[in-house]
Parts: structure tokens; sequence; C-alpha cells
């Protein structure tokens, strides 16, 4: 199935009923009065969030969504039956804007729902105009039309992690050794075409969300090799991953591959290049004993804290998932923290993490 994670759809809520003109007309009651019902509110047009989806796929493939129109009262004051509501279940993470591009919704926990469009309220029968001047009104109210529109709907994937780095770095091989993600895994670049998230349990029976990002290549944030598509992914995760690989088929240094990728997170924006990152030195068991030093002295050089693992053998691992929870807990707490003060999300302050 093909990911999709933009799509643009028209909606169009149902119309209210009409209410109903109605007399009672019964045998021996010759003055029985208005007895016209209320039209049915009609339906509206809802998403909801739901951790079970992975992509826009559905909407993608419908792109029209329209309500059922609410039902017309009747005589005895019966009023019309409600239109029946339509409620469309998307990935969380997903962001609804209008035909302006204004945002008008973000559904960030699984079972939030958002009313896209509005069904029309449904029309007063005769019955609700019975005054002291006029007991026997002989009109009703129309019903309202429902709100239609085209709505614009991007998906942004929710993670705690996200894993960065150029094509054939290790990290669907990452993924899969520490989290329960199965992503294609093979020998040659661009095997993640879409993001996949990942759980990785920790002993406490916690944990946190990777996300597997496809690889970058230059000039990503100016749009190249699909960039845009692929970064806004991590506008979302507290915490960035940048493997390297150490025995990079063009020989390219382990400096110019985290140069590289640090111009793309720059050029994109704040939103990912304010992030905590932390370096892993990827396919050690690759790389010649001999040659282990250098390795090692070149990201000494960056001046930034790395870690040095196999994502095959799993080596290396372990010490790398704890100091990945405590970061993600921190960002939390940073985060709730704010908002508690500002009523408002605010924005990372660590670029890399130190060497200590």
């Amino acid at each position: 199935m093909r990911f999709i994670d933009e799509v643009k759809i028209d909606v169009r809520a149902g119309n209210g009923g009409s209410g109903s003109k109605s007399f009672r007309r019964e045998k021996y009651i010759p003055k029985g009065g208005p007895d016209g019902g209320n039209g049915g509110r009609g339906g509206h047009v809802i998403l909801e969030a739901s951790r079970d989806k992975n992509t826009l796929q559905e909407l993608y493939l419908r792109k029209h969504v329209f309500a059922e129109h609410g039902k017309s009262g009747s005589g005895r004051k019966m009023h019309g039956r409600m239109g029946a509501d339509i409620t469309m279940k998307v990935p969380v993470g997903t962001i609804v804007k209008d035909e302006d591009g204004v945002q008008l919704f973000d559904l960030t926990e699984d079972g939030q729902q958002a009313v896209l469009a509005h069904g029309g309220e449904g029309g007063l029968g005769n019955v609700n105009f019975v005054s002291s001047t006029n007991r026997a009104p002989r009109y009703a109210q129309s019903g309202k039309e429902g709100e239609t529109g085209m709505r614009f709907l991007e998906l942004k994937s929710m993670a705690d992690v996200g894993l960065v780095g150029l094509p054939n770095a290790g990290k669907s091989t990452f993924i899969s050794r520490v989290s329960n993600a199965r992503p294609k895994i093979a020998n040659y670049p661009f095997t993640t075409l879409a993001p996949s998230l990942g759980q990785v349990f920790m002993g406490d029976g916690d944990g946190f969300v990777v996300a597997d990002i496809p690889g970058l290549i230059g000039g990503a944030h100016e749009g190249k090799g699909l960039g845009h598509r692929f970064l806004k992914h991590i506008e979302r995760t507290r915490v960035l991953l940048h493997l390297v690989d150490v025995v990079h088929p063009e020989g390219q240094s382990i400096t110019d591959q985290v140069h590289e990728i640090e111009q793309e997170l720059r050029g994109y924006g704040d939103t990912v290049w304010c992030k905590t990152r932390y370096l892993v030195l990827n396919k050690m068991d690759s790389l010649p004993e001999e040659a282990h030093a250098d390795a090692l002295a070149e990201a000494d050089a960056l001046g930034l804290k790395y870690y040095a693992i196999s994502a095959v053998t799993g080596e290396g691992t372990k010490p790398l998932l704890y100091d990945l929870y405590d970061a993600v807990k921190i960002a939390q707490a940073d985060e709730n923290a704010a908002l508690d003060e500002e009523g408002s999300m605010s924005e990372a302050r660590t670029v890399w993490v130190e060497k200590e």
C-alpha cells in the first residue's frame, strides 16, 4: 500500500431538515391547532485520531465526504430524524487546514475528534410560532445548509526519537534491532520510502517510540529526494539520533556525513535543528580492528557525545537506549513545565549533546 501523508478532500455536512406546517385534524376536534414538528439536524463530518492508522490512504482514495441530510418534521409534533454523522479515522499526528492554509486542528492523541464540517440545524415547525395574536401560524422554518469546503490533511508522525542519516546508514536495521518495527532491509540505498514507527520496551515496562525516517540527501531541505516530505516527520520528535556509516561505500568520512545532515536540518528550520541530537557510529563490526581507533578519534574531534555500535549484532545498543530513554523523559518534563507556565509548547534549546 502506498504511503500517503498529504491529502485534499471535499467535505459537505448534511443540510438540516425543514420544519412542518401541519395542523391537527381529528374528528370532533374542529380547531385542533398547529402540530408541525421540527426538522432534524444534518450530519457532521468528523475526524478521529487512531493509533491503528498510519496513512491517509483511505481519504486519498475517497476524495469526497458527504454526510446525510436531516429529515423534515411532520404532524403530531414529530421531529425529523437527524442525519447520520460520518466519522473517519486518521493517524495520530494529523493536521487539518482550511482552503487558505490556516490550521484548524492538530490531532495528537488517540481517540481525539474534530468536526470538519457541522451539519445544518433543522428548521422549526409551526407549533413553535403559536402566540396570543397568532393561534394558527401557517409557516415553518426551512433547515439550514450544512458547512462545506475543502480541507487539507497533513500527517506528521508522532514519535519520541527520530532516526536521521544518509541513505544506507543502517537506520532500518537499528530500528528492527531495538523495537518491534519490521521495516524492509536491503543492502542498497532508499530501502525505506516511508516513515515507520517502532515501540522500544524498557525493563520497567515503560518505553518510547522510534521513527525511522527515509534517508536524506544533499539539498533535502529544498525538496530534493522528497526531502520536505521526509523532514516534516521529525518535527514532532523529542530527540534525534543521527546514524553514520563508518564503512561508507563511497569512502565518505564521519565528519562529512555529520556536516551533510547538519546542513539539511539547519536549512529546514529550527523545528528540527534545535532538537537534542546524539551521534551514532554504526557498522563498527564491519570496520577493521586497526581502524577503530581512527574512527573514534574522528568522532572525538567533533566534540559530540557519540556511541559506537553495530545494529546487526546489537553491540553497544543497550547503553544508547537507556540514555535515549532518559533524554525522552527530560524532554517530556520540559514540555509539561512549559505548558504549565505558558500554556503553550516552548521551543527546544539544545542542539547537540556535548561530550562529557
